[in-house]
């Protein structure tokens, strides 16, 4: 059953998933909620220089989560949080934006692909630097996934691109379904790559028996 944006905000529990990383830890994959403001100023103070140069934030502070946490079922975005739960520490967020920018639009459009915003939408991920590079990611991915298609859509982009030398994140794409489409430079200059995955080329967990 296909989703709008003001239905997650009622009712987040349709996204909402258990993920187990093991070592006994318990992730909790759920919508923002406007209650969130607090651990996500703290999520975004957190992270290091390195982290915020690979996301798309236009602020680390209180003022940034409050706006993200305002502006839940009013725009274009959903945005997913990843929460300990021991802690209930904000460990993850995972936005989707189901408008896309001029810029994308015409970069795609000269690689061949014609992206429309009744299919398409932009996906970018942040992790907290203690929870990188533990597979934390690619667990969730699928939970992105089955969003997505209940959203209606059936091809995700990266949001703003991925940095060239971010080889991390540029192997956790391909690993999870992303092609390159082209290079371009970035708002600071730095070398950037399109990348797209096709959501009707990749296994749908519900489908698969049980």
């Amino acid at each position: 059953m296909l989703l709008t944006l003001s239905e997650i905000a009622r009712d987040p529990a349709v996204l909402t998933r258990r993920l187990d990383p093991g070592g006994g830890a318990q992730i909790l994959f759920r919508p923002l909620v406007p209650a969130d403001a607090e651990g996500l100023a703290h999520f975004l103070e957190g992270l290091s220089p390195a982290s915020r140069r690979f996301s798309t934030f236009d602020g680390y502070g209180t003022e940034e989560a409050r706006g993200l946490c305002d502006a839940i079922a009013r725009h274009d975005k959903l945005r997913l949080v990843l929460e300990d739960v021991r802690s209930s520490r904000i460990v993850g967020l995972l936005e989707l934006a189901l408008a896309l920018t001029p810029a994308d639009l015409g970069r795609y459009r000269e690689a061949g692909i014609f992206l429309d915003e009744l299919t398409d939408c932009r996906f970018g991920p942040t992790l907290a630097d203690d929870h990188q590079g533990r597979g934390l990611g690619t667990l969730a991915f699928p939970l992105v996934v089955e969003a997505v298609r209940r959203l209606g859509r059936t091809r995700v982009i990266l949001w703003g691109g991925v940095l060239a030398d971010n080889a991390r994140a540029i192997r956790f794409y391909e690993k999870n379904g992303f092609r390159r489409f082209g290079s371009f430079a970035g708002a600071d200059g730095s070398p950037s790559l399109d990348m797209m995955a096709d959501l009707r080329e990749l296994p749908d967990p519900a489908a698969a028996p049980r």
